[in-house]
């Protein structure tokens, strides 16, 4: 039986393992946390948004960052530091800002989305798991009349490939979507993906691990990755250490899914992994009893304030804005209000609002927001990070597609993964990897 080393256990650390494991591996999860799921995956915007495929990254991206240079609120924030991965990042990220770059990462995340939500359903259907999901939806909201004409024609590229969009006047976003009634006045339109979904991604993926562990999954929590060692052309153990001391694991394969801090790591063995912490923001409020406005059947996207509402049971998420400041993860205190200053505007008497939970984490992005999956040039090291704003949503299936690699199999999804086996010309594979 080949031994799989999976180094981080967020959800694409815990997909992978499940995956994994379901194919007949030995595998062992490493954490430094004393649990699974408590970084990035922890509280994020709870969305598996499909439709929302299209990257930071696109031609309008460039002047709306200058726009907002030091505005402490701005939903993409450069905070720009003497930082070579920083500089590195970000000219990358202008160059994928060309129209037919974003034009094909949008259809390559698309694809990957896409296969990923089927594989959230076919996973739900199997285990059972619970985990206050919804299939209603997410509503993308615009007040802007210009912003709602340039979403709406870039709708049409995810129609024009298969991805339902619906675009929609203000009367019927609020026949479909109620909470919107009380903001309806101050919108110019709305854009509906009806196939996409929500739920809480701790949830899901802390039961999965429980699943996992069931299944002979070891997990080797509170567990601290110093180094990965290489000999030649692969991988010969990785160095870490807990309360019992140092020591040297061995596997026949290893998998790094460490998000943001992914690339320290791998560029101790000479990979280099362009992925930079992109610093996102929740807030989490119960819900108020008695209130007038309803809470949102799904999840509601204000798309030019990069700011989501979530129902997750009792709750409301408010997640969204990105800030570029390395690996600072204090609590930003205006950037905190202003996700919960968003929220009453649209929902004023909705959630008890002296009970705000706030927090923070660092997606892992890439500058085309296009994961980094696949084998490396090590050939038993394998990635699976880099998913930026879309762990939740491209997570499940990125990480059924990294056990096809490992396992010397062609991935179900066309994507462009690192060095994965050649795609076969067949009547279920119209195209190539890349």
């Amino acid at each position: 039986m080949k031994r799989v080393l999976v180094l981080g256990a967020g959800i694409l650390g815990v997909h992978t393992a499940w995956f994994l494991r379901q194919r007949g591996f030995e595998v062992t999860v490493v954490d430094r946390q004393p649990g699974p799921a408590l970084e990035t995956s922890f509280a994020n915007g709870s969305q598996i948004s499909v439709s929302q495929s299209d990257p930071w990254a696109s031609p309008h991206a460039p002047f709306k960052i200058l726009k907002w240079l030091g505005q402490e609120d701005a939903p993409l924030l450069f905070r720009l530091k003497a930082d070579i991965n920083q500089w590195r990042w970000g000219l990358r990220f202008l160059y994928e800002c060309l129209p037919s770059r974003a034009e094909h990462n949008t259809l390559q995340a698309m694809r990957l989305a896409e296969y990923s939500r089927r594989t959230l359903q076919m996973m739900r259907r199997e285990t059972g798991i619970q985990y206050d999901h919804a299939e209603a939806g997410i509503m993308m909201i615009h007040s802007d009349p210009k912003s709602f004409n340039d979403a709406a024609e870039a709708a049409q590229l995810l129609i024009r490939n298969g991805e339902r969009r619906d675009v929609l006047s203000v009367a019927e976003a609020v026949k479909v979507e109620p909470a919107l009634a009380h903001t309806a006045p101050s919108l110019a339109g709305a854009i509906y993906a009806p196939n996409d979904e929500s739920g809480d991604a701790y949830k899901f993926t802390s039961a999965l691990a429980a699943l996992a562990a069931k299944q002979g999954v070891q997990f080797l929590y509170g567990t601290t990755i110093k180094r990965i060692d290489r000999v030649g052309g692969e991988v010969s153990g990785v160095v870490v250490s807990d309360a019992e001391g140092e020591r040297t694991l061995s596997g026949d394969a290893y998998v790094v899914a460490l998000g943001s801090y992914s690339p320290a790591l791998l560029s101790g063995v000479g990979v280099d992994a362009l992925v930079y912490p992109a610093k996102g923001y929740s807030a989490t409020l119960p819900l108020r009893a008695g209130s007038k406005i309803p809470a949102p059947k799904g999840s509601i996207t204000d798309d030019e304030k990069k700011v989501v509402f979530t129902t997750i049971g009792e709750r409301l998420r408010i997640a969204g804005t990105a800030e570029l400041n390395g690996f600072d993860t204090s609590l930003n205190t205006v950037r905190c209000e202003a996700l919960t200053r968003r929220a009453k505007h649209h929902f004023p008497d909705l959630c008890e609002w002296d009970k705000v939970e706030y927090w923070t984490g660092l997606r892992p992005a890439t500058p085309s927001n296009l994961p980094i999956i696949g084998q490396s040039k090590l050939k038993n090291l394998y990635l699976n990070t880099g998913h930026g704003t879309l762990g939740w949503t491209e997570g499940p299936g990125s990480a059924r597609a990294l056990a096809d690699i490992i396992a010397g199999e062609v991935p179900e999804v066309d994507y462009a993964f690192m060095n994965a086996p050649a795609r076969k010309i067949a009547a279920s594979a119209a195209t190539s990897h890349a």
